[in-house]
């Protein structure tokens, strides 16, 4: 699983999640679309829960064993990544899960709720840069390291490209660019 608020979706997230795909040759991996992403509230306003996962659906359309999932959405409340590996484990015969974060998230893991949970519950696939020398996760925990391209794009970024005007080309699948001019997301001044 890799999940986010995916707010929007970039191709940075779709790079990594094929890059972890093929690099250790899972059956799938589902973008999860956090409900309440907890450790945003109060940061700044989150486009809603559905909205965001018309983008993710977009961006997976078409993607080999990447899936949208609204598994978060559908408990509803807010997001733990607890709670989602152990849905996904109710709802999987004897899933061998792994948690998809990026380099920079992997030395927060300590702060999650039910963090002894989520290092029981699965391995942490870390993804990083090149030549990257990124955070690793604590000791104790099943983890793996893959390396992915690297890209400078940002959600943050993205979001005031599509306020300014200014051209989201390359950096979002056309279909999102789409949902988002269609959905009128992000006070839309998409071209």
């Amino acid at each position: 699983m890799f999940g986010g608020t995916f707010d929007p979706p970039h191709v940075g997230h779709l790079v990594a999640a094929v890059n972890v795909r093929h690099a250790l040759d899972l059956d799938r991996v589902l973008l999860v679309v956090a409900n309440v992403p907890w450790q945003k509230v109060g940061e700044r306003e989150i486009t809603p829960a559905p909205d965001r996962l018309a983008m993710v659906e977009a961006a997976a359309q078409g993607v080999a064993s990447i899936e949208a999932s609204r598994i978060e959405i559908d408990r509803g409340g807010s997001s733990y990544t607890a709670d989602t590996l152990a849905a996904l484990r109710d709802q999987y015969v004897d899933p061998e899960l792994f948690l998809i974060v990026g380099s920079d998230a992997a030395g927060g893991l300590t702060t999650w709720e039910r963090v002894d949970e989520v290092r029981d519950g699965c391995t942490v696939v870390v993804v990083d840069r090149p030549g990257a020398e990124g955070e690793q996760p604590p000791a104790g925990w099943r983890w793996l390291r893959v390396e992915v391209p690297r890209l400078e794009v940002s959600s943050t970024d993205l979001r005031a490209r599509v306020t300014d005007g200014r051209p989201l080309d390359y950096l979002l699948p056309p279909v999102v660019i789409e949902c988002i001019r269609s959905r009128g997301l992000y006070a839309v001044a998409v071209r």
